[in-house]
């Protein structure tokens, strides 16, 4: 389905924005074996996008470059997953509804495209069936589904800890223009997680008096994401590619979540949407994207 024709068809949309993690400090592991992570973490003015209609019966459909990627999922979509566990929490309201994703983002590519789907799911079915969760349970709902779902709920700069659930707004980050790069490749996140040469490394310390982009781009780079080594031994053109961005301007570049997404941060949109016209012209066969981030304050 052509983007423009979802919210002609659908009578509820939502956007399922990528989330990018400007750095992941991996500060320790629980007994359950979950890490324990602090994030500072943005959202892309691009993504999956959702639409929402009353049915007779419910209904899955899919479309967008990445669409074919799920459509074997089957039950372990997170957004069939969102839409079962929704409807066992509100009751006799839901009726049946068709859900069309129209897939943008490539597939377990650290930026929560799952979880951001999973996350619009909730958002638009509330609103198709009328209805609201106290914040409490659908912070508990949200945590069922994956530990980056309450962060895409929020779908606005800010910083988590925890396994994720800790969530603190950063209304002072502001926007970047950026491109997200991908070489179609995939990486298995507990690998890199086995592969991490230490668990227990410092936390994310970011100054209280940060004011305006160079500031935040000095404290981004002082930061780190502690998943990009192991990442870049298990998918070498994770390496490639940031050289790539670096190449064509990026004033940092880093990879987001447990890969393969690298990003670019660009001086203007100008300058990123250049890259990418190049970049393509390199690699045709990988995944670029020029965009710009939400601001704090949006």
């Amino acid at each position: 389905m052509p983007e423009e024709g979802l919210a002609e068809a659908f009578g509820v949309t939502e956007e399922a924005r990528a989330k990018i993690n400007l750095a992941l400090h991996v500060t320790g592991q629980r007994a359950d074996s979950y890490h324990l992570l602090d994030m500072l973490v943005t959202f892309a003015d691009c993504g999956d996008r959702l639409g929402f209609l009353p049915s007779q019966a419910d209904t899955f459909t899919l479309s967008g470059r990445f669409g074919e990627t799920l459509a074997d999922d089957g039950g372990t979509n997170l957004v069939l997953r969102a839409r079962d566990l929704l409807r066992e929490a509100v009751g006799p309201l839901a009726f049946p509804v068709h859900i069309h994703l129209q897939k943008n983002l490539p597939i377990a590519s650290g930026i929560g495209g799952g979880s951001a789907d999973a996350a619009a799911t909730l958002r638009g079915l509330m609103r198709l069936w009328g209805m609201s969760l106290p914040v409490e349970a659908l912070a508990t709902l949200s945590l069922k589904l994956g530990a980056d779902v309450p962060m895409c709920l929020e779908s606005r700069p800010l910083i988590a800890r925890g396994i994720g659930e800790q969530i603190e707004a950063v209304p002072e980050l502001p926007a970047f223009a950026i491109v997200l790069a991908n070489p179609l490749k995939g990486v298995s996140t507990p690998e890199v997680f086995r592969r991490l040469p230490a668990k227990n490394n410092p936390p994310l310390n970011l100054a209280s008096n940060l004011a305006g982009t160079a500031d935040w781009l000095a404290a981004i780079g002082i930061a780190r994401n502690d998943l990009e080594p192991p990442a870049r031994e298990l998918v070498p053109e994770i390496s490639a590619i940031s050289a790539m961005l670096q190449a064509r301007g990026a004033l940092l570049t880093r990879m987001s979540g447990s890969g393969a997404t690298c990003f670019g941060i660009f001086t203007t949109m100008a300058a990123a949407q250049e890259a990418v016209t190049t970049l393509h012209g390199e690699r045709p066969d990988w995944y670029f994207q020029a965009t710009e981030t939400v601001s704090g304050g949006a």
